[in-house]
């Protein structure tokens, strides 16, 4: 196989998962690109960390790399993105980086009309693809009289790249709100802290974490869909800045949904990583989508930890090596973000027995790689796990 450097956009976990597999499975060490350096990456044998100033602006961003690509231009660059963020500069920066680097992204038309949710939810309407009743707010409107479909509903917003940036007190990921008085006060604290697009307002999908899951797949450069991969949630995140990660995955295996999703991806085109968040609704026996992400997930690690190196799709493709048919995961494998016994505790109770059948059979967490180990990076998976055994007890609660 020809030699090639990896190199990241980011430098969180879901960076580091990739430079772990990159390690683990080529023996590639890889370089993670960032505008700020975070805990995930830091102190690592097998990533390095170039932290530019200002690199989440176009400009800087393509330079950047193109610099990097200069003091390398004999090695084969391999360029994959692990946020939003990069994703979008990447995919608009597409003929100024295609001269030194290898990669798979799709074309700025494509990556608007997915990112932005208002467009999204439009086309999975169109393509047939089950997903929230939403309704798009434009500001903090009085909401009295609104035709609101029923309470709990939930808010989020449309544009997740400006929100990200936004830092406010009563900042969530998502809220779920229980009345006209939760939902008009959100509003104002996030249209005051400097959001200027649209939130969307979403009926309520009822149930707790044990309905939620997540969808990861690989499309090559043809737009063939050669890899999906579905993870169960056995417990979501409880913070309310993170509400909506995940803690604990399971690998199972999803036909129905492989299938229809395959057939999504294909008819609209999509290249590259991507990644859905799904939950099932009772009412109606569909999974509905709440979001696509044009990248592997920052939990994307659960495919490592069901056996799947699922790297191995994006090098083959960038090496131009066949990957014969298409892989769909079985497999099963535990992946965890929090302590073992967080997941004994507050997983849902129909889900008790199942999670410790796994636990007994082991489970993986990202950041802790035999082959990346020193007492600063050890100290930090321990303080990663002993942090969710606090702070579970303050912000868990029993879903509706």
């Amino acid at each position: 196989m020809e030699k090639f450097i990896p190199v990241l956009l980011g430098t969180d976990i879901n960076a580091y998962g990739l430079a772990r597999c990159f390690h683990k499975y080529y023996g590639m060490h890889s370089h993670a690109f960032g505008y700020k350096a975070l805990t995930d990456t830091a102190k690592s044998k097998i990533v390095d960390v170039h932290v530019v100033e200002d690199f989440e602006t176009q400009e800087v961003f393509e330079k950047a790399l193109i610099d990097f690509a200069l003091e390398h231009k004999e090695e084969t660059l391999l360029l994959i993105s692990c946020s939003d963020g990069y994703t979008k500069l990447l995919s608009h920066g597409k003929d100024a980086l295609k001269p030194y680097y290898r990669f798979n992204v799709v074309d700025p038309d494509l990556q608007y009309q997915l990112e932005d949710k208002i467009s999204f939810y439009a086309l999975c309407e169109e393509k047939g693809l089950p997903c929230p009743k939403t309704r798009v707010l434009t500001g903090p409107e009085k909401v009295e009289d609104w035709d609101v479909f029923s309470y709990p509903v939930v808010l989020k917003p449309n544009d997740s790249i400006s929100y990200l940036h936004l830092h406010f007190p009563e900042k969530k990921k998502a809220y779920i709100l229980h009345s006209e008085e939760e939902l008009a006060e959100a509003l104002k604290h996030i249209y005051e802290a400097g959001y200027k697009a649209e939130m969307l307002l979403q009926d309520y999908i009822p149930g707790g974490t044990d309905r939620m899951a997540v969808l990861n797949t690989y499309s090559n450069q043809k737009g063939e869909v050669k890899m999906m991969s579905y993870g169960r949630c056995l417990l979501d995140e409880v913070l309310p800045a993170n509400i909506g990660n995940y803690n604990a995955l399971v690998t199972e295996d999803a036909p129905e949904l492989y299938e229809v999703y395959k057939g999504f991806l294909e008819e609209i085109g999509y290249v590259g990583f991507g990644n859905f968040d799904l939950k099932y609704d009772v009412r109606d026996g569909q999974y509905k989508v709440f979001e696509m992400n044009l990248r592997q997930g920052r939990s994307s690690f659960y495919m490592a930890a069901g056996g799947l190196n699922y790297v191995e799709f994006f090098v083959k493709d960038m090496l131009h090596l066949e990957s014969e048919g298409i892989h769909l995961h079985k497999e099963q494998g535990l992946w965890l973000y929090c302590d073992p016994y967080v997941l004994k505790k507050y997983v849902a109770e129909g889900d008790k027995e199942y999670a410790k059948q796994l636990l007994k059979k082991g489970f993986t967490m990202t950041l802790d790689y035999e082959g990346d180990r020193s007492l600063a990076r050890k100290l930090a998976v321990w303080r990663r796990r002993i942090s969710t055994i606090k702070y579970y007890p303050m912000y868990f609660k029993e879903e509706e």
